[in-house]
């Protein structure tokens, strides 16, 4: 009867999809047809960026050298570690491109401040009139009030009549979280976000880039300080683009995956 009692699993039973389930479709459709469209966005000067943070990225040092592997033995590495402290990084993978576009943001936290700073940054680094669709998960600093002030600031410098933004938590845009969320969604902003269904970040492609930086540059590292490891994820990024960058195949288009 090829039954297995002895095993288990882990699978989730998402809330959101069983209570919304159209709200829920529409929103895996709505990022399965940007990246289907983001070649053809980027020819018209539209970025299509997939962005979020890799937290608790370790700087962890090896307590004695790995031996190399020789005929009949693998590689050695040595279990006992000392900790230099962790970092976060902040990555923008270009879904047409396939590049991780700068700027990479490095540092020890990340407040709604920082996001808002990384987003400003990489904005300024394109076209003035280039346009922006950011793909991110639901986290609380993605429609934050800094990041609403700062959409706000783009568009009051070519409006007569200044945004009215209210006031966190009693009213206006900053009123609340759906509030501020409707605010940066809207799709007539020349910079706008794009969220992903609650227990969906796997629909973010940066996801993706951040298993094949774990794979390939942190694995078996070793790094005697968080100075070493900024380093080496700098380091790691410009080797992916220019040896490894190109478009994901994206195949799934929203339909409702088989359990």
């Amino acid at each position: 009867m090829d039954l297995k009692p002895h095993r288990s699993t882990y699978w989730l039973n998402s809330k959101a999809k069983r209570d919304d389930p159209v709200r829920h479709a529409a929103q895996e459709k709505e990022i399965c047809e940007l990246y289907a469209q983001a070649p053809a966005l980027h020819e018209q000067g539209v970025h299509v960026i997939s962005a979020d943070e890799k937290t608790g990225i370790q700087a962890l040092e090896r307590a004695a050298p790995t031996l190399p592997m020789r005929p009949g033995r693998e590689e050695l590495r040595e279990f006992e570690y000392i900790r230099h402290g962790t970092q976060c990084l902040t990555a923008n993978f270009e879904v047409a491109t396939g590049n991780v576009i700068e700027p990479a943001t490095i540092s020890a936290t990340r407040t709604e401040a920082e996001f808002a700073e990384h987003i400003r940054k990489t904005i300024a680094g394109a076209a003035l009139d280039a346009r922006w669709i950011f793909i991110l998960d639901g986290l609380n600093t993605h429609f934050s009030e800094s990041l609403v002030r700062l959409v706000a600031g783009l568009e009051d410098s070519n409006a007569r009549v200044p945004l009215e933004l209210g006031v966190k938590g009693k009213d206006g845009i900053l009123k609340n979280v759906e509030s501020r969320r409707a605010f940066l969604s809207n799709a007539g902003r020349r910079v706008r976000f794009v969220y992903t269904p609650k227990h969906c970040s796997w629909l973010n492609q940066v996801e993706i880039w951040f298993s094949i930086l774990s794979r390939r540059a942190l694995k078996r590292a070793s790094f005697r300080s968080v100075q070493e490891l900024k380093a080496a994820l700098v380091d790691f990024i410009a080797y992916f683009n220019r040896v490894l960058a190109k478009p994901f195949r994206w195949t799934y288009s929203g339909r409702p995956l088989t359990t």
